[in-house]
């Protein structure tokens, strides 16, 4: 690859990390140093875009040219497609094309969406050219990024900052086909954003959006709202967060939706009422069974409760749990002395379900 196509590829990179709010490449727009291509890739570059299938396979891996050296430091950045596998990356670098050195191995999820792959080069040499690359590895395979080169100053001083910490919680709010992922993370004095992990296996599979934290060195809650799950399904999860100086992942835990698994009708009991002379409370109880259920009453004067004296109270929803709930409506502007016939109504997505019709007679 020639040098000019070379720094097409990593202009494009870096323009998708930016536009896609993947992660950052560098907030200085004029880079302190730009790295030069040595020559030929020596593996898939791949791009930062989802691919369409949905089958795991090897990681793509892409080094991007941009770098910002110190005396003796440099942050190094590229982007990573996993591929629906468990992905480690790394950086191979040295002061010749063997390389020889290696960076400490990060880990950058399963998902199919391109994330950045920061890290922070320590012990290197003033003044001095580097050779460096991208590295990532799963379980289908291994990629290379493009070997770059770099040059360490004579005068400037390592960037502040570190790695971010990063705390899963536990999930809140678990229902039958949605959840909230809960976790902290602290940014240690650089620019840091977090996302979450999830899937129904450790390997997860599936990304929140990538969320901005700050820079700060107080502990930031993270946490995101997952809809669409299946009922009655373990999910693991975990809350990884990113910053120049690399990338860290928080322990992985777990919640289980509630059952069952196919939405089934509701359960209902129709209850006594109480009353007086123009007014009453009907009583009932509702089991939503698992699925998001709502509610009413029907009354009448009309034992067959027949369209056209037929009366209902507002829909009310009832949730989406497994336990029986007491339900009530109030009804007013009722005759005096007259018999009305009335029972619980609920629905969800399994049907709707009727209780049995019970009566009163007001004062």
């Amino acid at each position: 690859m020639n040098t000019n196509t070379s720094f097409i590829v990593g202009a494009v990179v870096i323009i998708l990390l930016i536009v896609g709010s993947l992660w950052y490449v560098q907030s200085n727009p004029s880079p302190t140093a730009s790295s030069t291509p040595t020559g030929a890739t020596t593996g898939n570059t791949g791009n930062t875009t989802p691919p369409t299938q949905t089958q795991p396979g090897a990681p793509t891996a892409t080094t991007v040219q941009s770098v910002e050296p110190s005396d003796t430091t440099a942050i190094v950045v590229g982007a990573v497609v996993p591929n629906g596998a468990s992905t480690n990356y790394w950086y191979e670098y040295g002061v010749t094309a063997n390389l020889g050195s290696k960076s400490s191995t990060q880990n950058i999820g399963s998902g199919y969406v391109g994330l950045a792959a920061p890290a922070f080069l320590t012990g290197l040499a003033k003044d001095t050219a580097y050779y460096f690359r991208l590295v990532a590895q799963n379980s289908f395979g291994k990629s290379n990024g493009t070997t770059y080169t770099f040059r360490t100053t004579s005068g400037t001083p390592a960037p502040q900052g570190s790695a971010p910490t990063v705390r899963t919680l536990a999930a809140s709010g678990v229902n039958r086909t949605g959840a909230t992922v809960n976790g902290q993370a602290t940014p240690n004095q650089a620019a840091t954003k977090s996302w979450f992990e999830y899937g129904t296996t450790r390997d997860f599979g599936a990304i929140t959006p990538v969320q901005s934290i700050g820079s700060g060195t107080a502990s930031i809650a993270a946490s995101a709202v997952l809809a669409d799950l299946a009922p009655a399904t373990t999910y693991y999860f975990r809350l990884n967060a990113q910053n120049q100086f690399g990338t860290r992942n928080g322990a992985t835990m777990s919640f289980k939706t509630s059952g069952p698994a196919a939405a089934a009708t509701p359960v209902v009991t129709t209850q006594v009422a109480t009353f007086a002379t123009t007014t009453a409370t009907l009583r009932g109880t509702v089991n939503p069974t698992g699925a998001q259920t709502t509610y009413w009453f029907e009354y009448s004067t009309d034992s067959l409760l027949g369209s056209v004296l037929l009366k209902t109270t507002p829909q009310r929803s009832v949730g989406a749990g497994a336990d029986t709930v007491s339900v009530t409506a109030n009804i007013t502007a009722l005759a005096s002395a007259t018999t009305y016939y009335y029972r619980v109504v609920a629905q969800n997505a399994g049907g709707v379900v009727r209780g049995d019709l019970l009566n009163f007679k007001t004062k």
